[in-house]
């Protein structure tokens, strides 16, 4: 039968030139994890400083772009967001809270994202043999930089379900033990959809490119103030730009657009994220 084995091992697998058929399982159901892969290509021992294993990572990093940028028809779309609302909320909101309880724009930014998936569902998919297959449960994966280098992007489960103060204590957790190096196998396989912000890097839009096997990538750059016309008149806003990268086999630019325009819609009402 199919060997079980996480994307993320399998890319794994295929940067270190692992046979997945001879490594032994340890994960759900005898799934094949990261962990698994390391150990039957001696990577313990064979990467003995954290440079070489961030060269390990960068590698199977880059097979799984090139494969994305061979087989993906990908198609890119962006919207510029006025987050007024948002941040005006967020102030008020923010006042009543401890430091270590406030809500980050970011958070506001993975729930709009979580919900607008629900009116654009083939967004919300995997690409499996020759068809998109549609997932029920929403899991955004979030890009993590990792200190020292490489990236991971480990899944937010049922983001759409989680209120603000939940989701913000989750992903404060994600990007802790990312960084720690333990991240459960599912986290790092069950994403639907990435996002990635690079705000905080000072870029003001980010086009990714498609994570196989998903079939979109969501990315923000940073809020900025800029000119913005508000009912004839031009006045100074924070703005974030918002962009979609998605697979043309299952979506398209009208698709792709209602999709940009409902994480607009949602930012517009922060008090019912």
């Amino acid at each position: 039968g199919r060997v079980r084995a996480s994307p993320a091992a399998r890319q794994l697998a295929r940067a270190r030139g692992v046979d997945l058929a001879a490594v032994h399982g340890t994960g759900p159901g005898g799934a094949i994890t990261i962990e698994d892969v390391e150990h039957a290509a001696g990577a313990v021992a064979a990467l003995p400083t954290p440079v070489d294993r961030m060269a390990g990572m960068r590698r199977a990093i880059a097979a799984a772009m090139a494969r994305s940028k061979r087989e993906i028809p990908h198609y890119y779309l962006g919207s510029t967001i006025d987050m007024k609302a948002a941040l005006d909320w967020l102030t008020v909101e923010n006042e009543r809270r401890p430091m270590e309880a406030r809500i980050l724009p970011g958070t506001l930014l993975l729930k709009a994202v979580a919900l607008a998936l629900r009116e654009t569902p083939e967004l919300n998919a995997v690409w499996e043999g020759d068809r998109a297959v549609e997932r029920s449960a929403i899991h955004v994966g979030v890009a993590i930089a990792l200190r020292g280098g490489g990236l991971v992007a480990p899944a937010l489960h049922d983001t759409d379900r989680r209120s603000l103060d939940d989701l913000g204590a989750a992903l404060r957790d994600l990007v802790a033990r990312a960084r720690a190096g333990s991240l459960r196998s599912s986290e790092l396989a069950d994403a639907t959809i990435t996002v990635t912000n690079l705000g905080e890097q000072g870029a003001e839009s980010a086009f990714g490119v498609i994570y196989p096997p998903q079939v979109a990538i969501v990315g923000f750059g940073r809020i900025a103030t800029r000119p913005w016309c508000d009912d004839g008149q031009v006045v100074a806003r924070p703005l974030v730009t918002a962009t979609l990268s998605a697979d043309h086999r299952v979506s398209d630019g009208h698709r792709g657009g209602r999709f940009l325009a409902a994480v607009d819609k949602h930012l517009q009402r922060p008090e019912k994220l």
